[in-house]
């Protein structure tokens, strides 16, 4: 499975600077999208420091077992924890990073970081997610979201406390439960993903997905071409208002 990948990040029109980092290396199947959380200190220090820590993991260290893998004529349950092993390692190595940096520069300490990560070998994935960034995949007209928020609202909404809707406008939402660099570990959620030609990922901030109620309503920005979604995603969210950086990077997978 080949890709064309069309990524952008904008600091919106509330904040002075632009916190989000994200960063494609397409020869090994990997895109990453990091939001420093809270306007925390450095929070463009924790996310540019997770995705390259993120990056050198697996394009310097695990470039040899993603081609075996590309290789497989039949891929096993085996194989597709590898994936999802390599992802969890990886954003536990840029969590150990970014906290450590924390302890060593008191200017830095207590920075911070969402990761929203896409591996991929073949027509097999794995995406990674800490904190409140999300992933959507497009398929055949329809859009699923694949990643689940790591917030205060959303735990309540899972335990039943709150319906769909209070969750969409409570005062929690933006609170975050998990993050790379708060802690010198992380726990990682992992979602496979079987790909099929055609397929369209989208690897966004919080500052963009918090202007949509539903994945359906992200339709209209899917069916344009990769580099022209990823500049009306940016205009689509300061012309909402831009309260936060916005960032999205849309992956299409095509048969090769």
């Amino acid at each position: 499975m080949l890709t064309e990948h069309a990524g952008l990040t904008h600091r919106g029109k509330r904040r002075k600077h632009n916190e989000d980092a994200w960063l494609a290396v397409p020869e090994v199947g990997l895109f990453v999208v990091c939001d420093g959380v809270g306007q925390r200190a450095r929070g463009e220090v924790a996310s540019d420091t997770a995705a390259n820590a993120i990056a050198d993991y697996i394009a310097d260290g695990r470039r040899d077992i993603l081609d075996e893998l590309r290789t497989r004529a039949v891929w096993s349950d085996a194989d597709t924890e590898t994936l999802a092993m390599m992802v969890r390692n990886a954003i536990a190595t840029a969590s150990y990073f970014v906290h450590s940096i924390g302890e060593f520069e008191p200017s830095h300490r207590g920075m911070s970081t969402t990761a929203s990560v896409l591996l991929h070998a073949g027509s097999h994935a794995v995406v990674g997610q800490v904190g409140d960034g999300r992933v959507y995949l497009y398929r055949n007209g329809d859009v699923t979201q694949l990643t689940e928020d790591h917030t205060l609202a959303q735990g309540q909404l899972r335990a039943g406390m709150i319906s769909p809707e209070q969750a969409r406008t409570s005062d929690l939402r933006n609170l975050i439960t998990r993050s790379v660099g708060r802690k010198s570990y992380v726990k990682v959620d992992i979602t496979p993903v079987q790909l099929l030609p055609g397929d369209r990922l989208l690897l966004c901030s919080d500052g963009l997905h918090r202007y949509f109620d539903h994945p359906s309503e992200l339709l209209d920005l899917f069916t344009l071409p990769n580099h022209h979604a990823a500049n009306s995603a940016i205009a689509f969210a300061n012309e909402r208002g831009g309260e936060d950086n916005i960032t999205a990077v849309f992956v299409d997978f095509y048969r090769g």
